[in-house]
């Protein structure tokens, strides 16, 4: 044979093992399948993180945004337009109830209320000298008349009764007796006139000067009243204890009537009023504790609840409420954006769970997946109570050292097998960890 037939024939060998160790090796990858066919697939294990349900204290907490506002705040507005004389306060400026704040320009006012007080003082005079002197006077008067008239009666009858007798004796005419009769009569006709003048100035007249005289009187006491009362608008006073925070005008300015010419608050303490979902602010009531965070102070304020509204907001629906916290040293500023957390419940022994655990179905069904003691996860419906941050009370559903998955619950199905992992630690703690662990070789690297 030639070398070229000697060349054909080794490949054609070589072609020969390469089928022959293929066919060997679909063949073993047959048996294998089919081996493997025979025994069910293992299920895998997901791995979850798990914690044991707790039994503690939790305390029911709302959260809200509010904005401060002062405990009382006065914008002080002059009754009367008038020129600032002199400010006697600026703005920062601690005042007290009923000090002098400013004063207007009043010499028009005063002359006024001068002249009043002296028409005043002469009506006073003229009722006293009517009370004292003009009436008691005439009364005297009336009284002689009546008593003069009486005895005017009185001897015309005493002569009437003596021509009587002569008359009947007959040494007398008629005539005579007739006259005595109508003189008799006129002294009684005068005794009474005097009577009724006596009986009205003792009844309506003293009534009637009186009245006039008090009438004068009180008109020109009401007069200067009116003009001291102008007059005092002129002096700006403070109607509460507190401190100036605004003075917008200079001395010499025009301060109008009606407009605000200082604004005083009281910020010895500060309300907070925040706008509360109904069903958070049905657990609150007046006197419960919280706390408020205010930007640029560390530490949290101390207060308490003074007013839950009755009625709720028509815009918003929602019920406004106030939150009042002591500012001693006026670290606390109104109209500051403040975050308040206020303390509407405190439950002891509550059964608590992470937030994380917790699985909200579509129609707001909840439930927890339990870590069984088989290994496996079991889905369990629970009923949600008071929650606080990340922690959630369970009312009903779980025991006592049940545990919870944490983490790997969400699109879990119920019965699959779990394995509890420890959770990862923090950036901060491993990365520490990280650098000793580097420092020997960098020491070893230097050596």
């Amino acid at each position: 044979m030639t070398g070229h037939e000697i060349s054909l024939m080794g490949q054609a060998r070589r072609m020969h093992s390469r089928i022959v160790s293929g066919s060997l090796a679909i063949a073993a990858l047959l048996m294998s399948c089919a081996c493997s066919s025979d025994k069910p697939a293992e299920q895998p294990a997901v791995s979850v993180q798990a914690v044991a349900v707790e039994k503690t204290t939790i305390q029911h907490t709302v959260q809200a945004q509010a904005i401060l506002f002062p405990l009382q705040q006065a914008a002080i507005t002059p009754k009367v337009s008038a020129p600032v004389q002199k400010f006697l306060v600026k703005r920062g400026s601690p005042v007290k109830a009923g000090q002098l704040l400013a004063v207007l320009e009043n010499r028009d006012l005063s002359a006024a209320a001068q002249d009043t007080e002296g028409a005043y003082k002469q009506a006073q005079a003229v009722y006293e000298t009517t009370t004292t002197a003009n009436l008691p006077e005439e009364i005297r008067k009336a009284e002689a008349d009546a008593q003069q008239a009486q005895q005017a009666l009185d001897a015309q009858e005493k002569v009437y009764q003596s021509r009587q007798q002569l008359f009947e004796q007959g040494a007398l005419p008629r005539k005579e007796l007739d006259q005595s009769r109508v003189e008799i009569t006129q002294a009684r006709n005068q005794y009474d006139i005097a009577n009724q003048h006596l009986d009205k100035l003792m009844a309506i007249g003293k009534e009637q000067e009186l009245k006039a005289a008090e009438g004068q009187r009180d008109s020109a006491k009401g007069k200067y009243m009116g003009a001291q009362a102008q007059l005092s608008y002129s002096e700006i006073h403070s109607p509460i204890d507190g401190v100036v925070t605004d003075r917008p005008l200079y001395p010499g300015e025009m301060a109008a009537a009606g407009t605000p010419l200082l604004t005083v608050m009281d910020v010895s303490s500060l309300i907070a009023k925040a706008h509360i979902p109904q069903d958070d602010a049905a657990a609150l009531k007046v006197g419960d504790k919280g706390t408020m965070s205010v930007p640029g102070i560390e530490k949290p304020i101390e207060g308490k609840v003074t007013v839950v509204s009755p009625a709720l907001d028509p815009n918003s629906t929602t019920v406004e409420v106030w939150f009042e916290a002591k500012n001693p040293k006026r670290e606390l500023k109104p109209g500051t954006s403040v975050h308040l957390s206020l303390t509407a419940q405190t439950l002891k022994d509550a059964l608590v769970v992470p937030a994380t655990s917790i699985l909200t179905g579509p129609d707001g069904s909840t439930a927890v997946m339990l870590a069984g003691s088989d290994g496996m996860a079991h889905q369990k419906a629970v009923k949600l109570g008071v929650r606080n941050g990340d922690d959630v009370q369970i009312v009903d559903g779980v025991s006592e050292n049940d545990k919870v998955v944490t983490a790997g619950a969400y699109g879990l199905p119920d019965k699959t097998k779990i394995k509890i992992e420890a959770p990862e630690a923090p950036a901060e703690e491993s990365k520490p960890s990280a650098e000793r662990s580097k420092a020997p070789s960098e020491g070893s690297g230097d050596k």
